[in-house]
């Protein structure tokens, strides 16, 4: 079991150090993004690192929206046989610029999925982070 859950409780409430643990070992999730009235979530590879989330993007709608509203929530998941667990990150996304930031992003080796050009690093500082770790088991029925 990835977390001890007291009296065998099926839910664990993740504490700030757990949510980023699992951050940092996970390269799949997924960002949230509003602009007026229209929500997108849309898939990212990324990395964590410093308590901060790093991914890279090519020119189009995620660039876009996050450069119009840099408010963001992230989310990342992970399922086993025998458990699961889910962290949402809140923060504020911003495309990297500085040549050294540009280096240390690019030396996490966030490889894109798909063979295309994602030239642009973007680095979220998170300002909350929340977490919630799942052990499986039957159903309990309500009138046992």
């Amino acid at each position: 079991m990835m977390f001890e859950h007291p009296d065998d409780e099926a839910i664990l409430v993740l504490d700030e150090d757990q949510c980023w643990q699992l951050l940092e070992n996970t390269r799949h999730g997924r960002l949230g993004l509003r602009v007026n009235d229209e929500l997108d979530l849309v898939p990212v590879n990324f990395m964590a690192a410093d308590r901060k989330i790093y991914f890279r993007t090519a020119p189009g709608n995620k660039l876009a929206e996050l450069t119009i509203n840099p408010k963001v929530i992230f989310e990342a998941d992970g399922i086993l046989s025998d458990q699961a667990w889910s962290v949402l990150a809140r923060g504020t996304a911003r495309v990297l610029e500085l040549e050294e930031e540009i280096e240390f992003a690019e030396s996490l080796a966030i490889d894109p999925w798909v063979p295309t050009y994602k030239d642009f690093f973007v680095e979220v500082t998170v300002n909350r982070v929340t977490g919630r770790h799942f052990i499986f088991g039957e159903h309990p029925e309500r009138f046992d």
